[in-house]
């Protein structure tokens, strides 16, 4: 486990009108990166130098976002979590606050668990009353170009929300193949990717509005995609508003390639003015 200090750190703040990284520690096994944004916004992307995680890694990271700045933090590539031989996790925990008016996204790739291994993930966020966050949690269930599915140990995803010190959001996601029926109906049945998309924020925010409007609309068949058609078998979509304040989507599919048009509508909104003006991962995919 990681000791109590050792945690990387990333604070944005305004300066000069603009979105700056204004500290940055990153600790092995982390690799903070920190490429050029065309607008306003900062774009964090988290990289690791082995490529993914190992059995005792454990990353530990604090995020703090100052009054109105706006943060994209995306991944290099997937999160891969190799195999664990002695019965070690890989662990990675995000600590998060935001001031008055900050936009916070975290859209990282999937996190794709190999064959006999052990992973954990926490985020914890603050939110100012007038801030935004949107949180996805991406799981493939391994290594599918090869054909390993539900081959892991054990994975566990925990993410805790307040807005003004009071509890919005804790949704907790643990799972067993061992202990589990992988392909049960209550469980993946015949899916092989999940994605989970958490939005929170002030519900008379039209940022928040816009979003949870595009949640809604992502029940539906999205345009000129017809190959994608989200009523139908391919993939699935469920929104949820659990509370005024909290918005939750949850998408299963066959492949990646069947997910992606959800986030593409999804980036497509953000790539708006009123939040980063530009898709950050328009050059990824």
């Amino acid at each position: 486990m990681p000791t109590a200090t050792a945690w990387s750190e990333l604070e944005v703040a305004q300066v000069q009108g603009r979105s700056r990284l204004i500290a940055c520690r990153n600790l092995q096994p982390l690799k903070i990166l920190n490429p050029a944004a065309p607008t306003g916004s900062c774009h964090a992307v988290l990289s690791s130098y082995g490529g993914g995680m190992v059995a005792g890694d454990a990353i530990q990271l604090r995020i703090k976002s100052g009054v109105d700045t706006r943060l994209f933090v995306s991944s290099q590539s997937n999160t891969k979590i190799f195999k664990s031989i002695d019965g070690q996790v890989a662990e990675q925990q995000f600590c998060g606050e935001l001031a008055k008016g900050a936009l916070a996204v975290v859209f990282p790739d999937p996190v794709v668990p190999q064959a006999g291994s052990r992973y954990r993930q926490l985020q914890h966020w603050q939110l100012a009353s007038s801030s935004l966050l949107l949180v996805a949690d991406w799981l493939h269930s391994g290594r599918m170009d090869v054909g390993e599915k539900f081959e892991f140990h054990s994975f566990h995803s925990e993410l805790q929300v307040r807005r003004q010190g009071r509890l919005v959001l804790l949704d907790r996601f643990a799972f067993n193949p061992q202990e589990h029926i992988a392909t049960a109906p209550a469980n993946f049945s015949t899916y092989q990717t999940v994605l989970s998309l958490y939005l929170i924020g002030n519900p008379t925010d039209p940022r928040f509005v816009r979003l949870a409007q595009q949640f809604k609309h992502l029940k539906l068949p999205i345009p000129d995609t017809p190959q994608f058609d989200l009523s139908g078998h391919d993939c699935l979509v469920s929104v949820t508003q659990v509370k005024p304040d909290v918005y939750v989507l949850r998408a299963a599919a066959h492949s990646r390639q069947a997910l992606q048009p959800v986030c593409t509508q999804v980036l497509a909104v953000l790539a708006e003015k009123e939040f980063f003006g530009y898709n950050p991962l328009a050059r990824k995919y």
